[in-house]
């Protein structure tokens, strides 16, 4: 993959549960990284541990990110934005960084992988609908880069 840093991903990758484990962050955990993990958890089908959480947390996800996953039937609602804390790095096997810059951590040792997508804030769905399905392509990658079979 183009985008990857610090090594590539292969199946080799497990965590403390045996299943490969991925960490999505981006700043407000409200968009892009809640979308990643809901597609990520929907395609994986449990075999793929998942996290997700920002730099510095919103009180809430966006409404339009939860509209647009909720078309393709993937339910963001109850889902709360949150902090990363060390624990996250330290299990996770890969962490994809979704335009947090410089406030995204880095944990010597890492696979990073970083998608440079547009930030759904302030926007309605329609402007979120493409972002989704970009993250739902990316994701389908990740997935095959783990060794796992998509659901």
């Amino acid at each position: 993959m183009s985008d990857m840093k610090d090594g590539s991903v292969d199946g080799s990758a497990t965590s403390a549960s045996g299943r490969p484990s991925v960490l999505f962050l981006c700043v407000h955990n409200a968009g892009r990284s809640q979308m990643a993990a809901g597609w990520l958890q929907h395609l994986a089908d449990g075999q793929i541990d998942v996290l997700s959480a920002g730099s510095e947390p919103a009180e809430s996800i966006n409404p339009s990110a939860v509209a647009a996953m909720d078309e393709v039937g993937i339910d963001l609602r109850g889902r709360a934005p949150r902090r990363w804390d060390m624990a996250d790095l330290e299990s996770a096997d890969v962490v994809v960084t979704m335009g947090c810059g410089d406030t995204c951590p880095v944990l010597p040792g890492k696979r990073y992988v970083d998608w440079p997508l547009d930030d759904p804030a302030g926007q309605g769905v329609d402007a979120v609908r493409p972002i989704r399905d970009e993250i739902e392509r990316r994701v389908r990658g990740l997935i095959v880069e783990l060794g796992v079979e998509a659901g």
